[in-house]
């Protein structure tokens, strides 16, 4: 794999694996973006609007948080005709996110789960790699979700593998508001 320097300051993060805590890393981020001043701008693929996390994150001056489906499902439980809903739906959140956080001049953008959405087919490869590609010089820009491409590998500049040692859903234990979600 070649490594190209990035020519501009802001640089491209992926946070990745099978372990709790990739968006909690992310939202982390973009709190400490924030707190230095910088204006967040954060879309969630494959989640509504009503994760815990947005709650506060909303109320700080800096952040933005822009709304995506009222109900959402895991991928595989999609029927067919709901993935090319989604996959209409989120290439185009994905078109006017981006093209927002250029206009309005974002330090920041978080993508939550865009790594996700691009493996479950739901959001089109070639067009997230084309916006990282040519994204404004002083963005950065942070990816959430498992197994990432190797293309996209190749754009980011930091790539965490978040490894799950040990976690509650293996002993059947549901999801925790306010914790796993």
């Amino acid at each position: 794999m070649q490594i190209t320097p990035r020519t501009g300051t802001g640089l491209i993060h992926i946070y990745c694996g099978d372990g709790k805590g990739k968006t909690t890393t992310g939202m982390g981020l973009c709190l400490r973006a924030a707190g230095y001043g910088y204006r967040v701008l954060i879309y969630q693929f494959m989640k509504n609007n009503s994760t815990s996390e947005r709650k506060c994150l909303e109320q700080i001056k800096n952040i933005t948080v822009m709304d995506g489906l009222e109900q959402e499902k895991f991928s595989f439980q999609l029927t067919p005709e709901e993935k090319q809903e989604r996959q209409r739906f989120y290439n185009g959140q994905l078109e006017t996110v981006t093209k927002r956080a250029a206009a309005e001049d974002f330090d920041v953008l978080f993508l939550d789960e865009a790594v996700y959405a691009v493996r479950a087919g739901l959001l089109d490869e070639d067009a997230l790699v084309r916006f990282l590609q040519t994204k404004p010089d002083k963005l950065e820009v942070i990816l959430t979700g498992q197994s990432p491409s190797q293309r996209l590998i190749a754009e980011a500049d930091y790539v965490s593998d978040i490894c799950k040692v040990k976690h509650p859903f293996d002993r059947h234990q549901p999801a925790r508001d306010g914790i796993e979600r």
